[in-house]
């Protein structure tokens, strides 16, 4: 495992400049057509009875499949060009890792940080203001956090610890390993989020992405409880990518870089 810190001459190439423009925009996607469809999923009542301790079924199923579709093809139209990272945690992951440089991944995240705000705020001006339902904004549902799960922010924070842990494994096993089957990895990594979606939904509002989270905080300025998007998915991410990197890999089979390293 070789890690590089501090920024050099060749970051700032013509394929990092790709890279970087192709997480801004596979992460604006991503997170458009996520806080899009629960806009329009709250405004056609599909949400749940006003009172009600859980969102609808229908209401959870349509935001998994929107996320992980969404998140699918977001991933599959920047893996040949950045590595299809879509999330300051899986990015987090690749760095700690080892496999992808400090300062590269430092401008990932710059670049998806970007590109939620932007989304979010698109969503913002296209949305009349009575309908925009939080724009997609992540919060806790504390009543059942507090009565099934454990202790509020507390039982949040694990929750999307557990979730991304699980996000992340299977990028590693499936993306990053040299065993993993490649050309199944975008689809893998877009049905484990679907899944996570169906657990996570009804608790946190199932983030596992930092940037998912900031963006529509942003254009809705609702930050309650908004440390546990960020803390929860980078525990998970760092859990999973050392363990994985560090037990599971084979060690002559491993290799410094992902794809995007290929190419910087």
């Amino acid at each position: 495992m070789s890690i590089q810190l501090g920024f050099q001459q060749e970051d700032f190439g013509i394929q990092t400049l790709r890279g970087v423009i192709a997480e801004l925009f596979g992460t604006a996607l991503f997170v458009f057509i996520g806080c899009g469809a629960v806009v329009v999923a709250i405004n056609s009542g599909v949400a749940g009875a006003t009172g009600a301790a859980a969102p609808s079924p229908a209401f959870v199923t349509a935001i998994a499949l929107a996320h992980g579709l969404a998140f699918f093809f977001a991933v599959s139209m920047t893996t040949g060009v950045s590595g299809g990272f879509i999330n300051p945690a899986i990015t987090f992951a690749a760095v700690m890792a080892g496999r992808l440089k400090v300062s590269t991944g430092v401008l990932f995240v710059g670049a998806q940080v970007l590109g939620a705000v932007l989304a979010a705020l698109a969503l913002k001006g296209i949305i009349a203001g009575p309908y925009e339902a939080g724009l997609g904004a992540h919060s806790l549902n504390h009543t059942l956090l507090e009565n099934q799960v454990g202790d509020g922010a507390g039982a949040a924070l694990l929750v999307e610890a557990i979730l991304t842990f699980a996000l992340v494994y299977v990028v590693f096993a499936t993306a990053i390993d040299p065993r993993g089957p490649k050309n199944l990895a975008p689809l893998a990594i877009g049905l484990v989020l679907m899944a996570d979606y169906f657990v996570g939904l009804p608790l946190t509002g199932a983030s596992m992405n930092p940037a998912r989270s900031f963006g529509p905080a942003v254009a809705a300025n609702m930050w309650s409880d908004h440390w546990v998007y960020w803390l929860g998915p980078l525990i998970g991410a760092g859990v999973a990518a050392l363990l994985y990197e560090f037990v599971i890999m084979e060690k002559e089979d491993s290799f410094v870089a992902v794809v995007i390293e290929e190419s910087l």
